[in-house]
């Protein structure tokens, strides 16, 4: 399925994002977290060992919501499944989204002895609201 023109906007430009996974009792989990595109998927970049990315590891199927900064009743529902969890790229991946987010280097608040993955998300069904 491809992206909507408005939402790869949104997904390049710094916009809020919560990310919805299973737990292994079957229970939501969401996490706001920093998002992108490659133009085809959503790409997220998280920490090996984090919750939603063993939440993945078990069930790939996710949600998330992207809304607009300017007007955050504008948003899109993607609806999908993580098609990769891969550590390479992952460490450039963060420094290029700190400066989208924040306009400066990532600031390593877990220390740099992290390893970064990047979580691909092929989308199945987007929605949009406002």
């Amino acid at each position: 399925m491809d992206l909507p023109d408005e939402l790869t906007t949104l997904l390049r430009s710094g916009s809020t994002c919560y990310l919805a996974t299973t737990m292994p009792d079957g229970s939501p989990q969401v996490t706001q977290t920093w998002v992108d595109t490659d133009g085809t998927n959503v790409v997220i970049n998280s920490v090996q060992g984090y919750q939603k990315v063993r939440n993945v590891g078990r069930d790939p199927r996710v949600a998330l919501t992207v809304s607009s900064p300017d007007n955050p009743t504008r948003y899109f529902e993607v609806r999908g499944r993580v098609i990769s969890v891969t550590p390479e790229g992952g460490v450039d991946h963060i420094e290029r989204l700190s400066q989208r987010y924040t306009g400066r280097p990532y600031p390593w608040w877990g220390g740099r002895d992290q390893v970064r993955v990047i979580l691909t998300i092929a989308p199945d069904k987007v929605n949009s609201m406002g």
